[in-house]
């Protein structure tokens, strides 16, 4: 796009070296190991990191015209807005043409759930004739039947989200569902995407290394719910505890929709019921009774099933047609993914508190009597210290072994999340202790017979593990298979 076509839209607050607006910029960047020629470059400030400082590689590897926050101290084009974070979701959508306009968007956002939750949706649409894109933890895809296309965050950073939408478009795709995680709301990755309906699963402790309180965890994700307009709608889980502040946020012109297990709400479940083979329960919408069998398992499932029927609702779609659907559908990857039987050895992403007692609550259902639960689980370092304990002292309520491990240590030293983890626990001396996560699968094995359920949680779909100074190959699905039954 033209310079002066991006400099007429924009707020800024001067202009450095910019004589010449007949500029025809050609892509964007942030990073300036990955700036090109006719680049925009956008100097972000971060945490840990300041653009500002790189705008000079940025401009050896090709970038031409620089927005900032305060002036570069070296002779290139410079556009000085208040905020570039914030900027940078407005150029990106001015530089791809809007594409969210032209698109009927919904938001899943929640601490856990949303990634089932975005493919169950997206099954509903394809089962309605609608085509619909996908864009979430695993990555993006232009239909159920695509494969992903790799993505670093749950939201992408704005100018590979817009390039994805503009994709979407050019593929004549009408409907796209997306995760939208809080970091995203909070750093304006999402500003200029057009929602028109917003799903909430849950709201439970996660990120508060980021967000340190509660308070802020919910304002952020509350941000995607205050923006909805008449016309568009929202879904809200009523038997999680933030509902009513979530009901809160909405505007009256915006069609609320409620489903809940525990509550009266326009979609409910009852007479809940778990088999190895899945879960049985009777579904109301409306007042209106379908029996339902799941292929999937444990009450989360139930709730996500909910969810995403209550969109379903919102959209208009068949109810009957759409329950036969959700039926039919066994689960995404690393979601209470059964990799092997006998032993039942579940791998799942459990990585919250909540997270990890609604999975092990789940494996108790299907655990045979005589068997045994045996979980083995971590916590992810240079993020929240506050939920190990927690994490520790719920493995120890629901589980029969325990064995404590490694996630992904990142820059922290293993043993000392490990020893956050054991505070909550009370018989320390009942806990095995392996900081090697493939030695402590190996533990399990030794100790699991026939009839035990063994969880692995924390990783799920993750084919990697991050090491001080290394990212290796680490599949929790692929060690278990080849430690359980050699493949």
């Amino acid at each position: 796009m033209r310079l002066r076509t991006l400099i007429d839209e924009i707020d800024y607050i001067d202009l450095v070296n910019l004589e010449d607006m007949s500029y025809e910029i050609e892509g964007i960047s942030y990073n300036s190991k990955k700036a090109k020629p006719n680049d925009i470059f956008i100097c972000l400030t971060g945490e840990h990191v300041d653009g500002h400082e790189y705008a000079e590689e940025a401009a050896a590897n090709g970038a031409v015209v620089f927005v900032v926050e305060r002036r570069l101290n070296f002779d290139v084009p410079q556009i000085v807005v208040s905020s570039t974070e914030e900027m940078i979701a407005q150029i990106s959508s001015l530089f791809y043409g809007n594409p969210s306009s032209k698109l009927n968007i919904i938001g899943v956002t929640g601490t856990n759930g949303k990634t089932t939750v975005t493919h169950l949706i997206q099954k509903l649409f394809e089962a309605n004739n609608q085509s619909c894109a996908l864009i979430g933890t695993l990555g993006h895809k232009f239909s159920s039947e695509d494969s992903y296309h790799d993505a670093k965050h749950t939201t992408p950073q704005a100018p590979e989200l817009q390039s994805v939408l503009y994709d979407v478009n050019e593929k004549c795709i009408d409907n796209v569902v997306m995760e939208v995680s809080s970091h995203a709301l909070v750093q304006h990755r999402v500003d200029y995407v057009d929602f028109n309906g917003a799903v909430l699963t849950n709201l439970t402790q996660d990120h508060l290394d980021f967000h340190i309180t509660m308070e802020n965890y919910f304002k952020a994700k509350a941000m995607l719910f205050a923006r909805l307009v008449a016309g568009d709608f929202a879904v809200i889980n009523l038997d999680d505890k933030y509902a009513e502040a979530f009901l809160g946020v909405i505007s009256p012109t915006v069609s609320t929709y409620t489903y809940a297990i525990n509550k009266e709400a326009d979609v409910m479940a009852k007479d809940v019921v778990f088999e190895h083979d899945g879960a049985a329960f009777t579904c109301i919408v409306k007042g209106k009774e379908y029996k339902t069998k799941l292929a999937m398992n444990g009450m989360f499932s139930v709730y996500n099933i909910l969810a995403a029927l209550t969109t379903a609702l919102a959209l208009n779609f068949d109810i009957e047609k759409s329950l036969r659907v959700l039926e039919t559908i066994s689960g995404v990857a690393g979601r209470f993914e059964i990799v092997v039987n006998k032993p039942t050895v579940i791998v799942d992403y459990a990585h919250t508190p909540d997270g990890l007692e609604n999975v092990l609550k789940a494996a108790r259902e299907i655990t045979p009597n005589g068997g045994q639960l045996i979980c083995i689980f971590g916590c992810g370092g240079d993020r929240d210290a506050t939920k190990r304990p927690k994490m520790g002292k719920i493995a120890e309520k629901l589980a029969d072994k325990v064995i404590v491990t490694s996630d992904n240590p990142r820059s922290e030293n293993p043993q000392q999340i490990i020893t956050d983890i054991l505070a909550g626990i009370k018989k320390v001396n009942d806990v095995i202790v392996e900081p090697d996560r493939e030695l402590a699968i190996k533990e399990a094995y030794k100790l699991a017979n026939a009839n035990d359920v063994v969880l692995v949680a924390g990783k799920g779909h993750e084919d990697y593990q991050i090491l001080a100074t290394e990212t290796i190959h680490f599949d929790d699905r692929e060690k278990v298979k080849e430690i359980f039954i050699g493949e």
